[in-house]
């Protein structure tokens, strides 16, 4: 673990020890197939009293129809058709709960290969990531993969929650086996950069989950929701650099008012404040904020703002806000970035797509395939470039870019460093990336 991240650990336990809010923690549930991520979730809606009482009617009765001893926690992710029938996870899917410290946004992937390209989006915007273990199989390929994936993605905190420790008669022996295994195989992965816990529990029995279980007295360590209430979420720093992505011109008719609306995605503005804009380089200050109706001094990170500036800019939707002391780097029309393409239809090298940053679109060729992650062995592989990229593959490309782009890192800002590929023929979403 990282110095910066054990600050974040330790301001998260003293927030937690003063009683205050800790605000929203976005996590997902990873790992592979059957290893009870649906029903951990099922388990955390049920023991922290979130279900309605016609859902908890509509599990017993589900229960009472297939002869079930308990309630199938599991089908409250589990949403589809496809996905009753076949007892699997296929889509992601999203349920939310509180409790009286923290709000949590979870998303329940889907463990078989070929749905990769849902955990891929499902990791995108989540702070932490829950992998996990079934006790008795211990980690698996796709284990391996998902925390590949999720480090990838910029997920900073990873638990590895070894699950059906009801399966081995709760063996402590067991449990650190498979933890010391896990840590022998990231120590082999320099660069997946992330903070592990372990954790032994039963999804299905609730052990560990929200309650503890006389059954693991022998781990002295926090329950799965301790947990998940003191990890720091992926929250941008007020004092980080400014970035205010234009989303919308406002400029009235027959008035001399020009507005720019947009949220702001990292750092703070205030009245006063010099701005730069990109990809132009135009420069001016801000004169006047307002939320709503409301006029502000200044609005921070996560705030939706209309601004005005001291002089005329030429200034579009998709340009970008920033600090002139903490600028993007130059925008340019050629970038590298980590890519998950997400349709059945193949990449096509020849064609033009739309790629979509922030409030950005702008047309863009693929110039090259630069590698692809050998998703059995997680190598990357540069030797087989020429190949067809297809549903699921995840590669390095080097796009080309019909108009300049601000290229900030993912790594330092996801809202921004975050795109999509769109078909401009039917406006399907093809493959989702980071810039690298």
């Amino acid at each position: 673990m990282t110095l910066l991240r054990a600050m974040d650990r330790t301001v998260m336990d003293e927030r937690v020890a003063a009683g205050t809010d800790l605000g929203v923690l976005r996590f997902l549930t990873c790992g592979s197939v059957d290893d009870g991520k649906s029903t951990l979730i099922g388990r955390l809606l049920f023991d922290t009293k979130t279900l309605l009482t016609d859902t908890l009617a509509n599990l017993e009765r589900n229960a009472q129809r297939r002869g079930l001893s308990a309630m199938d926690l599991s089908l409250l992710t589990d949403g589809l058709v496809a996905e009753r029938e076949q007892g699997i996870t296929i889509d992601v899917a999203y349920r939310y709960f509180a409790t009286a410290r923290r709000k949590f946004i979870i998303a329940d992937s889907p463990g078989h290969v070929q749905y990769t390209r849902n955990m891929f989006t499902a990791a995108s915007t989540a702070d932490a990531a829950v992998l996990l273990v079934d006790a008795r199989k211990g980690l698996l390929p796709q284990t391996r993969r998902h925390a590949t994936i999720a480090c990838l993605l910029g997920v900073r905190n990873l638990v590895v929650a070894v699950n059906k420790m009801d399966q081995v008669d709760y063996d402590a022996a067991r449990f650190a086996e498979i933890s010391t295994e896990f840590r022998a195989w990231l120590d082999r992965q320099p660069d997946l950069r992330v903070a592990v816990d372990f954790l032994p529990l039963s999804a299905l029995e609730g052990a560990n989950v929200v309650d503890r279980d006389p059954r693991l007295a022998w781990f002295d360590g926090p329950t799965l929701i301790e947990l998940l209430e003191r990890l720091p979420a992926n929250e941008s720093d007020v004092a980080a650099p400014l970035r205010l992505p234009v989303q919308w011109v406002c400029r009235p008719e027959q008035s001399d008012f020009r507005g720019y609306a947009g949220r702001i995605e990292s750092g703070s503005v205030a009245v006063g404040d010099e701005i730069v804009v990109f990809p132009s380089g135009a420069r001016s200050r801000v004169a006047s904020l307002a939320i709503g109706p409301q006029s502000r001094q200044r609005a921070v990170v996560g705030e939706s703002v209309m601004l005005t500036l001291a002089d005329e800019v030429d200034i579009s939707r998709g340009d970008l806000l920033a600090n002139p002391e903490h600028s993007p780097p130059v925008p340019v029309s050629r970038v590298e970035a980590t890519v998950c393409w997400l349709n059945q239809t193949p990449l096509e090298p020849r064609r033009e797509y739309l790629l979509r940053q922030a409030t950005r679109e702008t047309r863009v060729r693929v110039a090259a395939v630069a590698a692809r992650l050998d998703i059995e062995n997680l190598q990357w592989h540069s030797g087989d470039a020429t190949a067809a990229v297809q549903a699921n593959d995840i590669v390095r490309l080097q796009l080309g870019t019909q108009n300049p782009i601000a290229a900030d890192r993912y790594e330092a800002f996801r809202a921004i460093g975050s795109f999509i590929l769109v078909d401009p023929v039917s406006n399907n979403t093809i493959a989702a990336g980071v810039l690298e």
